[in-house]
């Protein structure tokens, strides 16, 4: 499903990500590991699209990267950071409004949204606003954003930010159920938790930006 070979990121003289190649195959969970400053976001940045590569080549279901192509957008889902929120419509609301975007079944949107929400035990807050949330709430809230709609690669960075060690295993149990169902997920991360209970393969990145 990705291929990358030798790609690398700099910025004048510096190095922002060695070289690095790896490949993710359909249904699995490339995990990235390595020391703040290592490359891991850049990385991430990379493989979604925001971030063009200084050499090397990326290639996802053995297509270019590029979010101007609907299939690409489609195909790819990513958090890197928290997502837009409106503070005037709630979170359901929200939710509801990502999975309508990309479903042309309404009652099909709906079961989706609801599905998000309640993975992340998000139900009883789905009527708050943004503003309402605690930290841990609106991480994972973000996630439910992510999740609402749908995708064949998932790209998180550090997904564990800001959450108890509970709630931590419970995006463990919201992404296992998504690589058990076909998707590729990569994932950046400092949660050993994360890494051990979803990794098929790791990536480590401090010796390569070292």
């Amino acid at each position: 499903m990705i291929q990358v070979d030798e790609v690398a990121v700099t910025a004048g003289e510096v190095t922002l990500l060695a070289p690095v190649s790896v490949t993710a195959q359909r249904g699995a969970a490339l995990v990235i590991r390595g020391r703040n400053g290592s490359g891991k976001s850049t990385f991430l940045r990379v493989l979604a699209g925001s971030r063009a590569p200084s050499s090397g080549r990326v290639r996802i279901a053995d297509e270019s990267v590029s979010p101007r192509n609907r299939g690409f957008r489609r195909r790819v889902a990513v958090m890197i950071g928290l997502p837009p929120m409106a503070p005037d419509l709630t979170v359901f609301d929200h939710v509801l409004l990502v999975a309508t975007t990309w479903r042309d079944d309404p009652r099909a949107a709906a079961e989706l949204a609801h599905r998000a929400v309640a993975e992340l035990g998000l139900t009883a807050l789905q009527q708050r606003f943004p503003h309402e949330l605690s930290s841990g709430q609106t991480q994972l809230f973000g996630l439910a954003l992510v999740l609402a709609r749908p995708f064949e690669v998932l790209i998180l960075d550090e997904p564990e930010q800001r959450l108890d060690p509970e709630h931590v295993d419970t995006v463990v149990r919201v992404l296992r159920a998504r690589r058990d169902e076909g998707a590729t997920i990569v994932v950046a991360t400092h949660s050993p938790t994360i890494a051990d209970a979803l990794a098929d393969q790791t990536l480590w990145l401090d010796a390569a930006a070292a």
